[in-house]
């Protein structure tokens, strides 16, 4: 028998647990006690969903491997256990952690294969931490790596020449983990890839423009699966549910007999697809976040965001809302066409589109994205585009670039000004009586943001003073 171990790392910026990313040391007892607190609550109730990647590797049944989970944002890493393998899951703002723990285990003479987006898009730069690399989808890879492990022979490279068929990604299995961890363990994936060409996405990057799907059987197979163990809410882990409304139409009308709660990712367009928004209403969809992004065609075509059209954003909110389905509608401030009017803009397309959760963000130029790219050549990255342990993944708590057309210290305050005002008590209570259903979760979310966007300030106010 082989034990096969998989980490998911811990950031060490404010995305896991949402802690503050530098002023800590400065505040008063009560309130880090008071952080603390938050910091495990939030982190139990809005974030914790097991990794989705590591629960599908650990799916693939061998009966001559037994796998083990470590998420290390719950579980300390396990050391004392002779493994016969670790695998490492490595994201682009988290891979220094990740490298630290592959050391570790080498050190203990253990084999290490490191996966994920950062060793897909940055193989050569992984390559001196790892006995092996798995680059690209791992589920054709994975197979090949489990033989190798059994007869000896694990290869330094992993890597396909196509993408898997999605027929063959076996049902998921959570064997490996502590269901007791997490808010839900009921992932499903319907579709991998996406045919949109956002700059600051890496998606497209990663999975490709053609969408594939897994056969609709075998989802509603795993959706049976999984109500065996675990009965809470459903999250739909796919980039944007309704990409192919024909797919999603028939799924999501085979899922009605079911009666589950399901949240989700789409499109704004869902809003004109009248039978698909029908079908996911009456399968039990209660919540989707949608990518609105920017408010005006020309952020929208200076991002290759071709998507949505700002003439009819609210529309189609409405239409979703109509349906009984929540909208989380994640925006971006400081998009290449943003003034420091767009504060306002965004402050009233919030009240009049009765977003049920709003999320402000930061542009985040990812590495490996076309937008990293473009700030790089354009001399607009705050931090040096060669040192990708520079970027950090956090809760809208640094910014990374300069705006276009706003002055850095403008912008912070701006945005600071802007958070305070969307994000209080008052406003918490009016979305939460307004939802359209799951009142009390959208009460935590915008309850658990006044949080996490009052980190954001003290921190944005942190790098004003002391880094910029």
């Amino acid at each position: 028998m082989k034990d096969v171990l998989l980490i998911f790392p811990h950031a060490n910026s404010g995305v896991d647990g949402t802690k503050s990313m530098n002023t800590q040391d400065q505040l008063t007892g009560f309130k880090q006690i008071k952080d603390s607190i938050l910091q495990r609550v939030i982190k139990k109730a809005h974030f914790a969903i097991p990794p989705y990647g590591l629960m599908l590797l650990s799916s693939f049944h061998d009966p001559e491997i037994n796998f083990k989970i470590c998420d290390a944002r719950f579980d300390a890493l396990p050391y004392d256990h002779d493994w016969d393998l670790i695998g490492i899951s490595v994201h682009t703002g988290a891979f220094n952690k990740a490298f630290d723990i592959a050391k570790q285990f080498k050190e203990k003479g253990l084999q290490v294969v490191l996966g994920g987006p950062h060793v897909s898009l940055f193989p050569d730069e992984c390559e001196p931490y790892a006995d092996s690399l798995v680059i690209g989808e791992a589920e054709d890879i994975w197979r090949e790596v489990l033989s190798d492990l059994k007869y000896g022979v694990l290869k330094p490279r992993y890597e396909s020449d196509r993408y898997p068929d999605l027929q063959l990604v076996p049902g998921l299995s959570k064997s490996a983990i502590d269901i007791t961890n997490y808010f839900t363990t009921n992932l499903i994936q319907t579709s991998r890839g996406c045919p949109f060409l956002c700059d600051f996405c890496n998606v497209s990057l990663m999975n490709g423009r053609k969408i594939r799907h897994r056969p609709i059987d075998e989802v509603v197979k795993d959706v049976e699966r999984q109500l065996e163990s675990d009965r809470r809410v459903f999250f739909f882990v796919d980039d944007t549910i309704n990409s192919d409304p024909e797919y999603a139409q028939k799924l999501f009308t085979r899922l009605i007999p079911y009666g589950i709660t399901w949240v989700g990712q789409a499109t704004v367009a869902l809003g004109a697809q009248t039978q698909v928004l029908k079908a996911l209403s009456k399968s039990g969809c209660k919540g989707l976040l949608v990518g609105i992004e920017g408010l005006s065609d020309a952020n929208y075509q200076a991002h290759h965001k071709t998507q949505n059209s700002a003439n009819t954003l609210r529309k189609h909110i409405k239409q979703i809302r109509s349906a009984g389905i929540c909208v989380y509608g994640s925006m971006i401030y400081g998009l290449d066409g943003d003034t420091l009017e767009t504060a306002n803009a965004i402050e009233e397309f919030v009240e009049e589109s009765e977003i049920d959760i709003p999320g402000i963000n930061l542009l985040r130029p990812i590495p490996g994205t076309k937008l990293f790219e473009r700030l790089a050549l354009e001399n607009r990255l705050l931090f040096d585009e060669h040192n990708l342990a520079a970027f950090k993944y956090s809760w809208a708590q640094e910014l990374q670039y300069k705006p276009r057309h706003i002055k850095i210290h403008e912008f912070i305050e701006s945005y600071r000004n802007l958070t305070q005002k969307i994000y209080t008590f008052e406003n918490a209570i009016k979305r939460a009586f307004n939802a359209p259903s799951i009142h009390l979760a959208i009460l935590m979310f915008n309850l658990a943001y006044i949080h996490m966007y009052g980190l954001s300030r003290r921190d944005l106010a942190y790098q004003l003073k002391y880094k910029l």
